[in-house]
């Protein structure tokens, strides 16, 4: 190799090192303390801008009269008009279709769930999806399937099957009970499959070991259930519990759907989303219905967190 050749190759090589140290990296990209900022900053913005302010922009709207191209501050009206009978009336629905909910998707998935993870099961990846279709259903195909099923003529499916059998057809989506029925039974439907599907995977994860141990110990059936199923899915359960009170609070598409529209008889139907809809988006009153969904981030916020503390998820474990 020629000195020509090797002189070439060493100007290259300190032309690369003198580009280099003129283009440095911040020392602080590479700072441990900082790194971990960088890693989170997606979800701070996401949680900022999508949650944040638009919670931050509400409560400053429940506040005010919000008229096209028109604001005026007027304090505490809108909540002291917001305690009329109809929205007494949209809370006491929305619990009830809540608790009863909690009784019927906590327990039922449970004991599927215990039955599923059996051994003796067989045909378990059918029976999964099967409970787990209706998930995937739209809540609009839903509701107007179930609207059919209990619809108040004599050819509608529910009064087909009890005239069969000698009983009377009614209207069922026009009194409290009964429409209060098919909402649950639509709830049950749709989210059976998915709070089996959480139950399944925390059975999945106890180990077999404490089944085996408890077996040689004379346990029985019913005592492994209730001292070592139960308890570790105490976390899975927690969970289960609080997004169905969130959902069973923020229901709206189903009543909308069963009934066709916002408006049912007596308002047996309406619920707080249903409310804060007819104000805030029919009648365009923004700051109304601010006021509501403010009311109901509480109402919701105060229960969670109660129930929260109820079953000692606030304690450090030992």
């Amino acid at each position: 190799m020629s000195n020509g050749t090797i002189n070439t190759q060493r100007n290259k090589s300190n032309h690369v090192v003198n580009v280099k140290k003129r283009i440095r990296v911040p020392n602080v990209l590479y700072s441990q303390n900082i790194a971990p900022y960088f890693f989170v900053l997606p979800f701070i913005l996401s949680f900022c801008i999508f949650f944040a302010y638009p919670v931050f922009s509400t409560i400053i709207m429940s506040f005010q009269e919000v008229l096209p191209g028109e604001t005026t501050f007027i304090g505490l009206e809108n909540y002291k008009n917001l305690w009329n009978p109809t929205f007494l009336k949209a809370i006491k629905n929305s619990t009830i279709y809540t608790i009863l909910t909690l009784l019927i998707l906590i327990p039922f998935p449970l004991v599927l769930a215990v039955f599923l993870n059996s051994k003796m099961m067989f045909a378990k990846n059918i029976f999964r999806s099967i409970t787990f279709i209706p998930a995937l259903t739209s809540v609009v195909v839903a509701g107007i399937i179930f609207r059919l099923i209990f619809g108040s003529q004599e050819g509608a499916l529910l009064n087909s099957i009890i005239t069969f059998f000698g009983g009377e057809s009614r209207a069922w989506l026009n009194s409290s009970g009964t429409s209060m029925f098919a909402l649950v039974v639509l709830a049950t439907w749709r989210w059976m499959g998915v709070n089996l599907l959480y139950y399944l995977a925390g059975l999945q994860n106890i180990p077999k070991e404490l089944y085996e141990s408890a077996e040689i110990d004379g346990a029985s059936t019913w005592q492994k259930f209730i001292y070592i199923t139960l308890p570790l899915l105490k976390p899975i359960t927690v969970y289960v519990l609080t997004i169905s009170i969130y959902g069973g609070y923020s229901m709206f598409a189903e009543s909308y759907m069963l009934y066709g529209s916002n408006r049912s008889p007596n308002d047996i139907g309406l619920t707080i989303v249903g409310y804060l809809y007819r104000n805030g988006i029919e009648q365009n009153n923004l700051g109304f219905g601010s006021a509501i969904g403010i009311t109901l981030l509480l109402i919701t916020f105060i229960i969670t967190i109660t129930q929260l503390k109820f079953l000692g998820m606030f304690r450090k474990e030992e």
